[in-house]
């Protein structure tokens, strides 16, 4: 009994100096790409395939690794454990596509057949090019295709695409082209409503340049409907949808901001991203990027909540929620703004170690100020690397009707980045920079920017 305690304290002591891999999750994995990465932590010095492996203060590391074809094996030792990695790089032929445009012989009209397709300016399934999404049953008129893409005419010179898989071919009755029957405008305290009564719903484009511009697609006598909005000097938010024949473009209305205090009874959504199943990224140390963002959004609920803003949460807890609850979240309560919250990572062939810093994504040009005036002060009260702001089709920013965000507070699997995102101090700073930044935002609301 005695020589079995003495084993089990030995093992416990070599299991305290064991080194930690958290990804590649597995032993065995393939992965497609020149380069990739060890991420963990480790109590003593470490080697992989001999090479010395640099550990930050906290334990945590990130160490890249290049991949030639086929397996690589990789050895990890440290002074009690040795591990073994093999890592398959596999040899990919390039997808064949058909890149040449084909023309029909004759126009053809297909139905939408799901909400929220997209119609594209490119015939890419990716980037931003999203003209508008249309509901489901909307008629389209199509000369081509190309890939899995039909291109749709529009009786101008711009051409939009969509998905094959989004729309079904029409048959020959009731494909006489739409009218406006009419037209209404409603104004409230919260916003404009401009109707279009039209005979069957048509494609549509809501533009963003200077000024704001809605286009109504495919009427009568080969018409093209154009509405400028130069009067709007600042966006609140827009939304364009049918209601029946009925389209409904509804205009947000600038909030009241009170110059002393900005903040006060402005609506804000704050988002901590991930949930539940869902961990997002995994740091070096172990922490599970879901809860960093829960913490830091409770912290910035209280900030919030002393400027005298309302705040509504999208999770309060460790709970899964979808993309699109977390946007009717927002939709549905008429925020003033949508703050999605989120740590960063990096793709296989990158070397975290030079990945370090805040960056702030957007979908639509109304939030390119908000995101640019949440990502200077969070980077200059933080002494972070200012990574910039980027315009993305993040499903978040892009479904919301108000100026939304995805901020990357940190890099987690940075090993500097990592040890800093779990403490409560700096948390908590995020959290603090991110108020300041929506107070000075709305400021200069006032003002038009």
């Amino acid at each position: 009994m005695k020589k079995l305690i003495i084993l089990l304290i030995l093992l416990l002591g070599c299991r305290a100096y064991a080194f930690d891999i958290v990804y590649p999750k597995k032993n065995n994995v393939t992965i497609n790409a020149k380069s990739t990465f060890f991420i963990g932590s480790s109590d003593k010095p470490l080697k992989i395939n001999g090479n010395d492996v640099p550990l930050h203060s906290s334990g945590g590391f990130a160490y890249v690794v290049d991949l030639g074809y086929g397996e690589n094996t990789f050895l990890i030792e440290s002074e009690y454990d040795m591990q073994r990695y093999v890592i398959t790089r596999p040899i990919i032929k390039p997808a064949k596509f058909n890149s040449e445009f084909q023309k029909f012989d004759s126009v053809k009209y297909f139905y939408t057949v799901h909400d929220n397709s997209p119609m594209r300016t490119t015939p890419i399934d990716a980037g931003i090019n999203r003209a508008s999404h249309l509901q489901k049953g909307i008629l389209v008129k199509v000369d081509g295709e190309k890939d899995g893409f039909y291109r749709v005419n529009t009786n101008s010179p711009k051409y939009f695409w969509i998905a094959k898989t989004d729309v079904k071919e029409a048959e020959t009755t009731d494909l006489k082209p739409a009218i406006i029957l009419g037209e209404d405008f409603i104004e409230t305290d919260d916003c404009y409503e401009f109707i279009y009564h039209l005979s069957k719903p048509v494609p549509f484009e809501i533009s963003q340049d200077n000024p704001l511009t809605l286009k109504l697609y495919n009427l009568k006598g080969d018409d093209v409907y154009i509405k400028e909005f130069p009067f709007l000097r600042s966006l609140s938010g827009y939304d364009g949808k049918y209601t029946g024949n009925d389209f409904i473009f509804k205009i947000r209305k600038q909030p009241k901001i009170n110059p002393k205090k900005p903040l006060r009874n402005i609506v804000i959504v704050a988002d901590a991203g991930h949930g539940g199943k869902e961990y997002g990224a995994i740091g070096c140390l172990g922490d599970k990027e879901k809860d960093i963002n829960l913490e830091i959004a409770n912290y910035l609920k209280d900030y919030l909540k002393q400027s005298g803003a309302k705040v509504i949460m999208t999770r309060t807890e460790d709970s899964y929620l979808g993309l699109q609850e977390r946007v009717d979240i927002a939709n549905d309560n008429n925020a003033n703004v949508f703050i999605s919250i989120h740590a960063n990572a990096v793709p296989d062939g990158t070397d975290p170690n030079k990945k370090s810093g805040v960056g702030v994504y957007y979908y639509y040009n109304q939030a390119q100020n908000l995101a640019q005036t949440i990502l200077d002060t969070m980077a200059s009260e933080l002494e972070l690397n200012n990574n910039k702001i980027h315009q993305e089709s993040f499903a978040v920013v892009r479904n919301t009707n108000v100026p939304s965000i995805l901020i990357e507070t940190a890099y987690l699997i940075n090993p500097d980045d990592n040890s800093k995102l779990i403490t409560p101090e700096f948390q908590k700073q995020c959290a603090k920079a991110i108020a300041d930044g929506l107070e000075i935002y709305f400021s200069n609301l006032n003002e038009g920017f």
